[in-house]
């Protein structure tokens, strides 16, 4: 597997104009390569640059989201998996969106654990995908840019980082509910409506 690994940043680098297309694609095929997110996106940084590492990742993600929804459409066997999944980590806890966009950069959470959840608490496909893009934007932005640097980083500090990361997940989940609405931010029409 790490020699697979190994492989992919040299295929991408010799690809020429399909390096993005290819990069791309890995972002479709990482969950069966069994490859967290971050380090898909920290190779986008090495091989692309923050600015294109980054839009190709969200890109990326954001098709990875597309997919997740129509998949579970086709194989509920599959949402069943990961309901279950859902179920045994989270229990029957409800999370508000806010803490599914914090969660979203969290190294090691389960992406499609995370889409489920925003599956449940959006009405349409449409308001599914507008969320699911910007719940990958930051985590795309912060892996490119500072990957490589968060994985270096101290003990201390990834504690500190992980500690405030779950001080903001709790805040959220005592500031809001399932319905959790940011209005202020980005309208959106509730079933009543």
């Amino acid at each position: 597997m790490d020699a697979f690994s190994e492989t992919i940043p040299r295929v991408i680098e010799e690809s020429g104009w399909l390096a993005p297309v290819i990069f791309i694609f890995i972002h479709l095929i990482r969950p069966f390569l069994f490859l967290p997110v971050i380090v898909i996106c920290i190779a986008g940084g090495y091989l692309f640059g923050f600015l294109h590492g980054t839009l190709y990742s969200v890109i990326g993600l954001s098709l990875m989201s597309f997919f997740f929804y129509k998949v579970v459409d086709i194989f509920p066997s599959l949402r069943n998996r990961i309901t279950k999944l859902k179920e045994k980590i989270f229990k029957d806890r409800i999370l508000t969106l806010g803490q599914v966009m914090i969660l979203r950069m969290m190294p090691f959470v389960h992406f499609h654990l995370l889409s489920l959840y925003l599956m449940e608490m959006t009405n349409s496909f449409k308001e599914y995908m507008r969320y699911s893009v910007m719940g990958v934007i930051l985590p795309s932005a912060i892996y490119t840019a500072f990957g490589q640097a968060i994985t270096e980083m101290p003990l201390y500090i990834s504690l500190l980082f992980i500690a405030m990361s779950t001080a903001l997940f709790s805040y959220l989940g005592k500031k809001g509910t399932a319905t959790y609405k940011w209005d202020r931010f980005f309208p959106r029409k509730l079933p009543s409506e």
